[in-house]
């Protein structure tokens, strides 16, 4: 019984050693796999959250990048809008200046220079162009990043430009081209103004049958200064066109402003004899009449048509009492049969003036005043100076 029980007891131990045996076999024998299957999976673990760690990065820079790119260019248009409006404040400069220029009118005919009530014509000779702009200049907001609603602190990265941003930058766009098109147009207008005007007045010089080359004048002294171009399109070129015009049209009012255009009595009874060939009041035989003779009331002012020296205020044979008037450029004018002489020889005297009063001294058969007017010492027919002054009141 002792030794069955002690066989058994030694089978036990020796299966008990033989499944230890066994197992320590196995687990010698398949640690090395599993330890290297299990390395596997964990490296296989690491990669993939390495993998999706590198796709999000990548996606943040992405995106990131996108951010970086819209906010250059919500700066890229800021930019150009200021760059917009710069250029724009300089064309309202150029068109304020022309507007000073066209709104002048240097040596026009006016009130000073009997084109009121005195000078037998109304003073609306040459009509100045306003000088206040034509337009009115819309107020454009300054295109800063505050002003559209975007954030400027550098520490965060910028957002996309909201719906809201985009159309406030559209909106000012929108306004800054309407502004240019107005300028555009008011440049036009003031050009176009111009050039109607000196046309006007061409026709007028033309009606006197003189050329403004005979008036040209001799600038003195010297102009220059550093060159700051103003740049060089369509509107830097109208600009330039319309000062020209400009130029033009008051050198012709300063011309016209000269010329003997006005009438040398607020009030006359119209022509008692024209210039030209007549029969002679006296002898009766064929005569050149040198000027025109207009009825008027004895002792009635006689006025200087134009301003200018007086080179003659004296008694002169046929012409009795009589004052000549020496205007520049060969024009003279002559003032006879005067009653009185208010003038003295080598007086300056203004447009509307008066330089005595009618009468009926030297040569005469009644009350008139004898007037004419000479260019280089001839004598020309002094209405064709007198319908230019109707043509320049006739408006």
């Amino acid at each position: 019984m002792v030794r069955r029980r002690t066989v058994a007891l030694a089978a036990l131990a020796f299966g008990v050693l033989s499944l230890w045996a066994s197992a320590a076999t196995w687990f010698i024998v398949f640690r090395d796999e599993a330890l290297a299957r299990f390395m596997e999976r964990q490296g296989a673990m690491q990669y993939a959250y390495e993998e999706r760690i590198s796709a999000l990065r990548a996606r943040l820079d992405r995106v990131a990048t996108q951010k970086l790119l819209e906010q250059d260019g919500v700066e890229t248009r800021l930019a150009d809008l200021a760059g917009r409006q710069v250029a724009l404040e300089n064309r309202q400069a150029m068109l304020t200046s022309l507007a000073e220029q066209a709104g002048g009118a240097p040596g026009a005919i006016g009130e000073d220079g009997m084109g009121g009530p005195a000078g037998g014509w109304p003073a609306r000779d040459i009509r100045p162009v306003p000088s206040a702009m034509p337009f009115a200049p819309v107020p454009v907001p300054e295109p800063t990043p505050e002003a559209l609603g975007l954030r400027t602190d550098a520490e965060d990265v910028a957002p996309a430009p909201s719906p809201g941003v985009t159309s406030r930058m559209a909106t000012l766009a929108n306004a800054l081209d309407g502004l240019e098109a107005r300028q555009s147009q008011a440049v036009g207008r003031l050009a176009a103004g111009s050039r109607s005007e000196a046309a006007r007045l061409r026709g007028v010089m033309a009606e006197t049958g003189l050329d403004a080359r005979r008036f040209a004048a001799v600038r003195g002294g010297g102009i220059g200064g550093p060159l700051v171009p103003a740049g060089s399109g369509p509107f830097e070129s109208a600009v330039l066109m319309a000062q020209r015009d400009l130029g033009e049209r008051d050198s012709l009012r300063r011309i016209i402003g000269a010329l003997p255009v006005r009438r040398p009595m607020a009030v006359d009874g119209g022509l008692s004899s024209t210039f030209g060939y007549r029969a002679d009041p006296f002898t009766r035989g064929l005569a050149l009449h040198t000027g025109i003779d207009l009825r008027g009331e004895s002792g009635a002012p006689a006025r200087a048509t134009a301003a200018g020296t007086v080179t003659l205020a004296d008694y002169s044979g046929g012409y009795g009492n009589m004052v000549e008037i020496d205007h520049g450029h060969g024009l003279v004018t002559r003032y006879a049969h005067l009653s009185a002489i208010t003038v003295v020889s080598g007086q300056a005297v203004a447009a509307g003036q008066m330089v005595g009063r009618v009468g009926s001294t030297g040569r005469s058969t009644g009350t008139h005043l004898h007037y004419e007017t000479r260019i280089d010492g001839e004598p020309v027919d002094p209405q064709r100076f007198l319908r230019a002054g109707a043509r320049l009141a006739a408006r």
